[in-house]
């Protein structure tokens, strides 16, 4: 469901140049390592890679060698950033690296992860995944170190550049002349509000913390000569180690030669991202307990007792909505069939199409496989509708293909409000649910029937308590407050409930 998207005037992002509208995107994936005699920065690119689902636009690596920091960053895929000789170059025992996706911040250069800071005695690098709502404050927080202006990078202080929430913490961190710099993300995560897996470096120890609702995943693995922390466990699997645990909301992790150490700087309220089970992870990722690809199936079936239908095939949007459309073939009975085929090497492009390339319909990722399709019913499963743009073509391009019916099933509810803690949504006003009826839903994609799965059967699905959940973009029902946008009242969220469309988040 990736697709390019392009920063208007007022700095928010639109996709309205891509006839294959962008979906959901989280805001990046985070890996570190400590592990000596290991090369640790080559472990780290594998592990971004298999990461590489939750960010496109830039990818960067942090290495110490116990002396110093060396950080090297580029826009672009992971291969496309980093070479046989850069990774050669990146020598050290302690890695942490970063794959972003943009929801607060340009999609710059300056942007890109990890941060760098220097201190007083040393350098510390950051990566940040998720996304804080109290930046105004932090930045009040930047501004009280009158010691700190001169130190902090030029973009930081740019009122055109400030955009980032992880420089913030960054800068925050680097500053503690009175004591470490454990005992100093002691005292400032607890200030810290929103969403956020953050793994952090100084020249000799490892650092992993998650916020204390645990909304964006973080995992603890181990190897035989060290120890890997990631968002997801597949990045793990990847690099050889094995899982220990999920790291716990509220904690953080201190990795050295002394070994690991564990300290809790806030109680656990868990509030996990329940779209990390829809669409977000990698469908061999375990959350909580619970493979994803399991709990996707489920969601299929849920959506076959919820909304069957005569038909002669059950198709998936690959790939997200591909375990989904097993489980709904499997309920119902229909013959699962293969009706799209993917261009596996679109990831994402800066290159927007001419007006004349949009109006002849490019179709970059996906295309109909017309013999499987024509003269059947067809029900196609995804996992989600946004602006309702890309169901509109996929319809148009099944029903051109032969189609005689095309029943449109969602493994979500309709999204009606956007997300604050680490997915760029569109707008409030953009979300198609926001302001249609599923009935006018349907006509507006152009399908014979439409099925969105409950709110209550998704949960089910997870195999997690409605509790212990984030659902936030379905239900409007924020599990932490959200600070700034309070302060511009009610009316402005249920009119412009974006990250980028409000002022004060503009200031991190």
């Amino acid at each position: 469901m990736a697709a390019p998207s392009r920063r208007r005037g007022d700095g928010r992002l639109t996709n309205e140049l891509d006839p294959q509208d962008q979906g959901p995107q989280d805001a990046c994936g985070v890996f570190g390592v400590w592990a000596p005699g290991e090369d640790v920065a080559k472990l780290t690119y594998f592990g971004l890679y298999a990461l590489q689902h939750r960010g496109q636009e830039s990818a960067g690596i942090a290495v110490s060698n116990g002396r110093q920091i060396l950080v090297y960053k580029e826009m672009g895929l992971v291969s496309q950033a980093f070479d046989e000789s850069t990774l050669e170059a990146l020598k050290g025992h302690l890695a942490i690296g970063h794959t972003r996706y943009s929801t607060t911040g340009a999609s710059t250069w300056h942007n890109a992860q990890p941060t760098f800071h220097p201190t007083i005695d040393g350098s510390l690098a950051l990566a940040h995944n998720g996304n804080l709502v109290n930046t105004a404050e932090l930045a009040e927080m930047v501004e009280a170190h009158g010691d700190l202006e001169g130190e902090l990078d030029l973009h930081m202080r740019m009122p055109d550049e400030t955009t980032n929430d992880s420089s913030l913490v960054t800068a925050l961190l680097a500053h503690h002349p009175d004591t470490s710099l454990e005992e100093r993300a002691m005292e400032l995560l607890p200030q810290v509000k929103g969403a956020f897996s953050f793994v952090w470096m100084n020249d000799s120890t490892l650092f992993a913390a998650r916020d204390p609702q645990g909304v964006r995943p973080l995992v603890l693995g181990r190897l035989e000569r060290g120890w890997v922390v990631a968002s997801e466990d597949a990045a793990l699997a990847t690099v050889g180690a094995s899982v220990v645990r999920e790291v716990e909301p509220g904690e953080i992790l201190i990795i050295n030669e002394d070994g690991l150490r564990s300290r809790r700087f806030a109680e656990a309220d868990p509030k996990g991202c329940v779209f990390e089970f829809v669409y977000l992870a990698r469908p061999d990722a375990r959350i909580s307990g619970r493979t994803v690809h399991e709990a996707r199936v489920e969601m299929g079936r849920e959506l076959a007792r919820q909304f069957p239908v005569e038909a002669d095939m059950v198709m998936p949007v690959p790939e997200s909505g591909t375990p989904a459309a097993t489980g709904y073939a499997l309920e119902s009975g229909i013959p699962f069939g293969q009706g799209f085929v993917k261009n596996s090497y679109v990831g994402r492009t800066f290159i927007q199409p001419s007006q004349t390339l949009r109006q002849l319909g490019i179709r970059l990722k996906l295309n109909a496989l017309d013999h499987m399709i024509r003269g059947k019913r067809i029900v196609v499963v995804d996992d989600s509708i946004v602006r309702g743009n890309t169901q509109r073509a996929q319809v148009r391009m099944l029903r051109e293909a032969g189609a005689v019916e095309v029943h449109v099933r969602i493994s979500s509810p309709p999204v009606t409000w956007p997300c604050f803690y680490g997915i760029d949504f569109a707008t409030r006003a953009e979300l198609i649910a926001n302001g249609l009826e599923i009935e006018e839903i349907r006509a507006s994609i152009g399908a014979d029937s439409l099925g969105y799965i409950s709110l209550d059967g998704m949960i089910a699905a997870t195999g997690q308590q409605a509790s212990s959940l984030c659902t936030a973009c379905f239900t409007g029902d924020y599990p932490i407050p959200l600070p700034d946008a309070s302060r511009l009242g009610k009316d402005l969220l249920e009119t412009s409930m974006h990250v980028e469309a409000l002022p004060v988040f503009n200031n991190p």
